[in-house]
């Protein structure tokens, strides 16, 4: 009974952002890179489960637009056509090959603008950690209607981001990734690097290798060169963070890393162990933090249900382990799981918060209906953001 009222608040949730989005029915779309992101593989994982044609039908649409109009300058900006240099022809078969914008309601600063930390969060470019979400959407989209395509579309978006992003501060310094740059991709607007982004760059680099290889067995992987930096710039790394979308970012990352272990294409289990165990002491802060007993004007919804979707995944992590316990033993990373376990609960309370209609009244909610319409729909049917 609570899952067909949970399921029917995540149809409702979904028809909502559609509609405002200009997704269902189609008018002037508004994208956002992040957002999408969640709702392809929302719909994706609906059809998966239901073979609904108008959920596939929503998700395969929806991406034409974000590549539509992520992949163009926005009409506001001076510049016009596809941020790639493109032509018309050109830039409508390959729309990642530039990159696309965060969808950001400013413009991006200008080269003379001066920088201004609080206002760079309103302001277009691209972001790294997004584009990796994009292609992780487009991996699934490929997996699901084993069209080849949008693996080729993701595989040519990362190659664009790897080549833009990642520098050398110094001479002899390890490379490492620019946070944010311009839609251009023509310099950095933010260089420093985020926390997990590199780590969130090699796991989907060798996502979309794998589901190239699952969709064509024996397919040549592009992006061999680009996972080995990546992999150099993990090396060390360290993960923690008291931040709930960082500490679920670490979780999705721990069941993608398990499931492409179960595949064959990855075979590290320390570095499941690192990202699994820097999980830890942000989930014990968290929980010990009183922030999850706050009312809802003094929380941040979507920065709670990434946190929630990544707990979601710790079952997946199990199975996938369980999976290949005969290939790589698996002991002290199945010790990681049952210590994160202890922690589902929190998953189960964030839900059920931001799924009482009073709470989604609050300022703090409306201010990011649709991020937070979509990441609630996510954690209450979380299968097609995190299975494979």
């Amino acid at each position: 009974m609570q899952e067909n009222i949970t399921a029917h608040l995540s149809e409702q949730l979904m028809r909502g952002f559609a509609r405002r989005t200009g997704l269902d029915p189609e008018g002037s779309p508004r994208r956002y890179l992040w957002t999408d992101a969640f709702a392809v593989c929302y719909y994706l994982g609906r059809y998966r489960t239901g073979q609904d044609e108008a959920d596939l039908e929503r998700a395969l649409r929806l991406i034409d637009q974000v590549h539509h109009v992520l992949g163009r300058f926005s009409p506001d900006d001076p510049r016009t056509g596809w941020i790639s240099g493109l032509d018309e022809e050109a830039g409508r078969e390959r729309p990642t090959a530039g990159g696309l914008r965060i969808g950001k309601p400013l413009l991006e600063r200008a080269a003379d603008q001066p920088y201004d930390a609080e206002m760079e969060w309103e302001r277009d470019g691209q972001y790294y950690h997004y584009l990796t979400k994009w292609m992780h959407a487009l991996a699934q989209a490929g997996r699901v209607t084993e069209d080849i395509r949008y693996i080729d579309l993701g595989t040519e978006l990362a190659l664009a981001a790897h080549a833009a992003f990642v520098t050398t501060p110094h001479r002899g310094q390890r490379k490492r990734l620019n946070w944010k740059m311009s839609v251009d991709l023509s310099r950095p607007l933010v260089p420093s690097m985020g926390q997990h982004d590199a780590l969130d760059g090699y796991l989907t680099f060798v996502e979309l290798d794998a589901a190239g290889d699952a969709i064509r067995p024996g397919r040549r992987k592009q992006l061999v060169a680009e996972i080995s930096e990546l992999a150099m710039m993990c090396r060390g790394g360290r993960w923690e963070t008291d931040d709930p979308l960082g500490i679920g970012s670490l979780l999705v990352d721990g069941a993608r890393m398990a499931q492409l272990m179960n595949e064959g294409a990855l075979t590290d289990a320390s570095t499941l162990s690192n990202i699994l165990r820097a999980a830890l002491p942000g989930l014990e802060a968290t929980r010990s933090s009183g922030l999850l007993e706050r009312d809802a004007g003094r929380r941040l919804a979507f920065r709670e249900l990434g946190m929630a979707i990544g707990l979601k995944g710790v079952s997946l992590i199990r199975e996938s382990l369980l999976g290949q316990a005969d290939v790589y033993g698996n002991t002290a990373n199945m010790r990681l799981v049952q210590e994160l376990m202890r922690y589902l609960p929190m998953s189960e309370s964030i839900e059920s918060f931001w799924s009482r209609g009073e709470n989604r009244r609050a300022s703090t909610w409306e201010a990011h209906q649709d991020i937070n319409d979509v990441m609630l729909a996510t954690c209450i049917e979380p299968q097609g953001f995190l299975r494979f």
